[in-house]
């Protein structure tokens, strides 16, 4: 008996920079969300959400939650990577306490999701680069990538530890060789940044392209559905 082709999808992202789309006129520059599609069948349609400069929180204020809430349906996926900006103390409309305020503003996504029938995804926010004096890859967001893994657990959601994954590649790279993944440019190589850049949050293109196959990783690892839509190339 010929075996069933897999159900068309939906994968709404929710996050901040590092996840975003990007216009032409800002290239290199590329969230991980940006390139995911190139590593899925077609049967996978990615309604990108995330926004520069959100936090778990600022994101639900604005109704950006909202708007994914509508639309998601049934058997649809919710990823979700915030941390980011929820760091940022000075700024009380972005800011949350990793051991409550941020795990508080997650199950928002989380019940959202679920009461739509779709499947919650938490992903712990990818690393900054940041190494230490003899060479080891840092971990640059505190607490909350614990908070979420602790929440993930106490709502049983899935979670993808993009932010072990990503420490893990860096270490593997260098510090010399995990620059060409940032947008750390140099002067006159882009159009779009004639002076340079030397940006250790966000992703060039094949930066971005690099952290997307640790969350097509993290998919396969976990087992979901979505693993048979996984281009062979990215198995």
């Amino acid at each position: 008996m010929a075996q069933q082709a897999p159900k068309p999808v939906t994968i709404y992202l929710a996050g901040d920079s590092t996840v975003s789309d990007y216009p032409s006129s800002l290239f290199p520059r590329s969230g991980w969300g940006q390139v995911l599609p190139t590593m899925l069948d077609q049967q996978v349609t990615i309604r990108n959400f995330a926004k520069r400069g959100r936090s778990s929180k600022s994101f639900i204020n604005e109704g950006r939650l909202n708007w994914i809430l509508n639309s998601i349906q049934k058997g649809d996926y919710l990823f979700i990577q915030f941390g980011h900006n929820d760091e940022k103390v000075k700024y009380p409309n972005l800011h949350t306490n990793p051991n409550t305020t941020y795990k508080s503003y997650l199950k928002h996504y989380i019940d959202g999701a679920r009461k739509k029938g779709a499947i919650p995804i938490l992903v712990t926010p990818v690393q900054r680069m940041s190494f230490s004096s003899d060479g080891r890859a840092l971990n640059t967001h505190g607490r909350y990538p614990a908070a979420m893994k602790a929440l993930a657990k106490e709502e049983n959601v899935p979670v993808i530890d993009l932010a072990s994954k990503s420490r893990r590649l860096y270490q593997q790279l260098g510090s010399v060789d995990t620059k060409r993944l940032f947008l750390w440019l140099k002067a006159g190589k882009y159009p779009n940044y004639p002076q340079g850049v030397k940006d250790p949050t966000h992703f060039q293109e094949y930066g971005a392209e690099q952290i997307a196959k640790l969350v097509i990783e993290g998919i396969e690892e976990l087992h979901l559905p979505l693993e048979n839509h996984i281009l062979a190339k990215y198995r």
